[in-house]
């Protein structure tokens, strides 16, 4: 089975270039929301973060307390590396039994934005790299994360791999630069894809 991966900093629309595979069929695996499913049954991962922030990283009723763990290491590059460092091999553990389940399929997708920072580039074939500009991210972070300033969204992005280092270790581009249409691009990719599946 060939494997897809889709990746793109915060705000290229990655998400929307992944829905667009699922439209036509594709089985996507959605690695944040993956990660937050992980983090709360996958018991091991459970212990490890208990054992590394503290009980109070799970509230009373077991649920993750996002926000006391966003505190810790929203600006500390070395609990974010910490933190990555528990979390990405179960991540890594729960996709490889995820595509057991899609076996039946020509291709499937991978959706992660640290694709390359956790190393989960090696699970998959080919790299599909999503770009916008700058001022097109921001303006869209804008008006859907009301809660962020301009500022909030420059540091994310400024910890993010660069979108040149991204597009340059991909196989493929999708610009949704809001100029040029990303359904044809997809489909494009879509019907190459077909066509190398028999040979993974």
């Amino acid at each position: 089975m060939l494997k897809v991966g889709v990746t793109g900093g915060i705000g290229v629309g990655k998400t929307v270039v992944a829905r667009m595979f699922k439209v036509l069929g594709i089985p996507v695996y959605d690695s944040d929301s993956r990660a937050k499913w992980v983090m709360h049954n996958n018991e091991a991962l459970k212990t490890e973060l208990i054992t590394a922030y503290g009980a109070q990283v799970f509230t009373e009723q077991g649920q993750l307390d996002r926000g006391y763990l966003a505190s810790v290491v929203f600006n500390s590059p070395e609990q974010l590396k910490r933190l990555n460092s528990l979390v990405h091999p179960h991540v890594r553990n729960d996709f490889a039994n995820w595509i057991n389940l899609h076996a039946d399929k020509p291709y499937i997708v991978k959706e992660a934005a640290l694709m390359y920072e956790s190393e989960a580039w090696k699970q998959v074939d080919k790299m599909i790299a999503v770009y916008a500009p700058l001022e097109v991210r921001i303006k869209r972070l804008l008006m859907r994360d009301t809660h962020r300033t301009e500022a909030d969204l420059k540091a994310i992005i400024d910890r993010q791999l660069t979108e040149e280092e991204k597009m340059a270790r991909a196989d493929f581009v999708i610009k949704n630069d809001d100029q040029q249409m990303v359904i044809p691009q997809v489909l494009a990719l879509h019907e190459r894809f077909l066509g190398l599946a028999h040979t993974y």
